[in-house]
């Protein structure tokens, strides 16, 4: 009888809101990641990764389905998926995996293929991608977990709703802010070591079967409260503070959409839930202890991290499994006065990336960094060219394989693409405070080394000299002196979207012969 070919492991990591510089291996001074610091020395990490779209539905479409948001048109948390689209599980089971997710896709439904009374329909992350099974689904109301919360003896009457509530009683020093104020559960009572405990148990009765998995970590994304000791663990002082203008009626001169975003996140409990601050008036210490509480519930998904990696090598699994730690979207920390990530700045969509190939042609690379431009749209062909698989020619990303074996691709992209769709159908708020329309409610962005040019639909346009100006200060769009580059720039953004415009079937011809297809 002949054997089985084998097959690898994939297991795809992906935290929710993490920004790229909060690594300590990276050189962030209050950030503790040592489990992360360690696997990219076994690594390649990938320094200027971008991702696609925000908020999280829209940027976790683009990152399992390999294309951009002008492609899949899933903009809003909430905006359906159009049933046509494959993805990295579908294509990832015509090579015999199962693929699992542990967490949530945030993938809200086609309602074509469903019946008005569908439950998939009441919720817009109440859907799971297509082509994956689910031992733990965790959508926005976190069941499973708070399940096991109430069978542990917390109270949770509201359920979600009272998980995150900061513990009653709790005397705060001075020195500290609202969100040094702890979870009222223990860490290892926590959604995260919640949810790293199944993977684990399911990790356990897997060790001689190939596996697909996707980890889906729902910290750091706000509530900005942590459980002890992580929620003490960074002390407010020692952080900097954001980069912001001397006020936010300054800072909201920049642009229209800037201007409604401090406004939106000066409403309590706007961005953060169950906290009472105006996040834009704040004074200094609230401002440093919510980035402290941030970077501790990085260091928790950390040491949550190191326990997955702990049981991979325990278990004999290491060597035979693709490692990739990402996130959806990034964090803006109070820069600019916003938290958030609804915003076109760089703090938004600048994402860590770190993949570890286990193959032998991959050790000499290990241990080094990327600094070419990679976008979250790569994920996808970059699991299916290392599992030996076609590429939908769907797919807007490429294969990042040849960075992990040392080499640059040839004609490798020199700039990043992203977009935002920030339209609210329902209530109409940003519409009516803008004076547009939905459809009018986007932008699109390129980014190089030098520059960074932002096209609105309705509104004015962005220019900011990334190179002199990193923290985007200074709006150099309609001064005389840089209409050049703003028109260059314009016009590679629109040479970009007419080369990505759907491809499926382009590179078909049906005629005498049958089918002719140019690969």
């Amino acid at each position: 009888m002949t054997a089985a070919p084998f097959k690898p492991n994939v297991l795809l990591i992906c935290a929710d809101q993490w920004r790229s510089d909060c690594i300590s291996g990276l050189g962030h001074r209050n950030v503790r990641t040592p489990h992360l610091d360690a696997l990219m020395k076994e690594a390649v990490t990938f320094r200027n990764h971008f991702g696609q779209c925000t908020p999280c539905g829209p940027s976790r479409t683009s990152l399992l389905t390999g294309l951009y948001l002008m492609s899949h048109r899933s903009g809003r948390n909430g905006t359906p998926l159009d049933g046509r689209h494959t993805n990295l599980a579908l294509e990832a089971r015509k090579l015999g995996y199962e693929p699992a997710l542990f967490g949530y896709t945030d993938t809200t439904p086609d309602p074509r293929r469903h019946h008005p009374n569908d439950p998939a329909l009441t919720a817009y992350d109440e859907g799971v991608l297509p082509g994956f099974v689910t031992p733990l689904h965790l959508p926005e109301d976190m069941g499973r977990w708070i399940s096991e919360l109430i069978a542990l003896g917390y109270d949770l009457p509201k359920g979600r709703a009272d998980a995150f509530r900061p513990r009653q009683g709790f005397v705060k020093p001075p020195d500290r802010g609202f969100r040094f104020i702890p979870t009222q559960h223990k860490a290892e009572h926590s959604e995260t070591a919640f949810l790293t405990d199944e993977f684990i148990k399911w990790l356990s009765v897997r060790r001689t079967r190939p596996w697909f998995a996707h980890l889906v970590f729902f910290r750091p994304h706000p509530p900005i409260i942590a459980p002890e000791p992580y929620n003490g663990n960074v002390h407010p002082k020692d952080v900097d503070f954001p980069h912001r203008a001397a006020s936010p009626e300054a800072e909201g001169k920049q642009h229209p959409l800037l201007a409604h975003e401090i406004s939106n996140v000066a409403r309590p409990d706007a961005y953060d839930e169950h906290n009472p601050l105006d996040l834009v008036r704040a004074d200094d210490l609230e401002i440093r202890q919510m980035k402290a509480t941030y970077y501790g519930l990085i260091e928790e998904t950390d040491y949550h991290l190191g326990r997955v990696i702990d049981q991979l090598k325990e278990s004999g699994q290491y060597e035979r499994t693709l490692i990739i730690v990402t996130s959806d979207h990034a964090e803006m920390l109070g820069d600019h006065y916003v938290w958030g990530k609804e915003i076109y700045f760089d703090g938004s969509f600048h994402l860590p990336l770190v993949i570890r190939d286990p193959r032998p042609g991959a050790k000499a690379s290990r241990g080094s960094a990327v600094e070419a431009f990679t976008e979250a749209i790569d994920i996808m062909p970059t699991i299916l060219d290392w599992l030996g698989a076609d590429i939908p020619r769907s797919c807007d990303g490429r294969s990042l394989v040849p960075f992990l074996r040392g080499k640059t691709p040839d004609h490798w992209r020199d700039a990043v693409f992203f977009e935002h769709d920030f339209r609210n159908v329902r209530s109409q708020r940003v519409e009516q405070a803008l004076g547009i329309s939905s459809d009018e409610c986007s932008y699109a962005v390129i980014r190089d080394r030098k520059y960074k040019y932002v096209h609105f639909a309705a509104l004015p346009p962005l220019l900011f000299d990334v190179m002199n100006d990193p923290h985007e200060f200074t709006n150099l769009a309609g001064r005389p002196e840089h209409l050049g580059t703003e028109l260059r720039y314009a016009q590679k953004l629109l040479s970009w979207r007419l080369i990505n415009q759907e491809r499926l079937l382009t590179n078909m011809h049906v005629g005498e012969g049958g089918v002719f297809e140019r690969k």
